[in-house]
């Protein structure tokens, strides 16, 4: 059974640098795989922000490109997202999305709030 477990949110103050994890566990690599980042925020749908594709290109929502960065170690199984330069708008659960073997998986998400 794959999980994957998002970490690294929290509270942060407008133009502050966290970065997000996501762990795939259950799984032996995510090499050649497929992997997205979305965020919802309050009152509004889910949303992509980053994707990663198979052959480790990434693409990203207009509203973040520039300041957050997706990548990924193949030996941790996990991916990462580095966000710079946050704003109050980016305040939302940030989910990890990825497929394996077929199947699509969601994380449970982390709330990243951008707060003075």
């Amino acid at each position: 059974q794959v999980q994957l477990v998002e970490s690294g949110g929290g509270l942060v103050q407008p133009g502050g640098s966290p970065k997000l994890s996501c762990e795939a566990e259950g799984i032996d690599t995510i090499y050649r795989t497929r992997s997205a980042w979305y965020r919802q925020a309050p009152g509004k749908q889910r949303e992509l922000v980053a994707t990663m594709t198979t052959n480790g290109d990434t693409t990203y929502a207009d509203s973040v490109k520039g300041r957050f960065t997706m990548s990924r170690h193949y030996a941790k199984t996990t991916v990462y997202l580095q966000m710079n330069n946050l704003k109050p708008e980016d305040t939302a659960v940030y989910y990890c999305n990825g497929q394996f073997y077929g199947t699509e998986y969601w994380g449970k998400g982390t709330l990243v709030t951008v707060s003075s």
